[in-house]
């Protein structure tokens, strides 16, 4: 485990390789589950304040789905979460060629909306926990995944390298460095 400013980081996230391959496993992890995506409270203003920008992209079921219930929903545990449709797919979701896609992201690549996609969703395979004084980060071994594994391996890409992105957006760019600085430490020591 690393410790960088209030947040733990499992060493999974340095030891595991991952690297999505959207043409093998067809954004599954979109269309796959028992609950929605895991959202921030803050992120459901954002969700409400700009769906009309990006519903433009999403499935007629998602737009009913959100115009019915709204842009949220709440897991098996009370926590907020992306609404389902077809009990197990995410109401955002449009489709690319076979593959699932996020609406939410597409309106934001095509500069329509400030925001990219519900953090959980930019950072998986990572998952949050929220604890007192701290943020876990976990890496969650989904077996929907195996292809990114396989292509990470293939590539050594570990986990946080191929989440550098989004974690430079979640904790900033001085903490994605310090990050490095203890791992390239661990790895000096054998520690990781």
């Amino acid at each position: 485990m690393i410790i960088i400013n209030n947040v733990l980081v499992s060493e999974d996230l340095i030891k595991q390789k991952f690297c999505c391959d959207l043409t093998a496993c067809g954004g599954c992890c979109c269309i796959e589950g028992d609950a929605g995506a895991p959202l921030e409270e803050e992120e459901i203003s954002e969700l409400e304040d700009y769906f009309d920008l990006f519903k433009a992209y999403m499935l007629p079921e998602g737009i009913a789905k959100i115009e019915s219930d709204g842009t949220f929903d709440y897991d098996g545990e009370g926590n907020l979460v992306t609404p389902l449709i077809n009990e197990c797919e995410c109401a955002y979701i449009y489709f690319e060629n076979n593959i699932a896609k996020c609406a939410i992201e597409k309106a934001f690549l095509n500069k329509e909306i400030p925001f990219r996609k519900p953090i959980s969703c930019f950072l998986y395979p990572i998952r949050i926990t929220k604890l007192p004084d701290y943020d876990a980060l976990n890496y969650h071994a989904w077996s929907i995944c195996e292809s990114a594994r396989r292509n990470g391996m293939r590539i050594n890409l570990p986990v946080y390298q191929f989440l550098k992105t989004p974690l430079i957006e979640k904790y900033g760019r001085d903490w994605f460095k310090q990050l490095e600085n203890a791992v390239n430490q661990g790895k000096k020591w054998g520690i990781v």
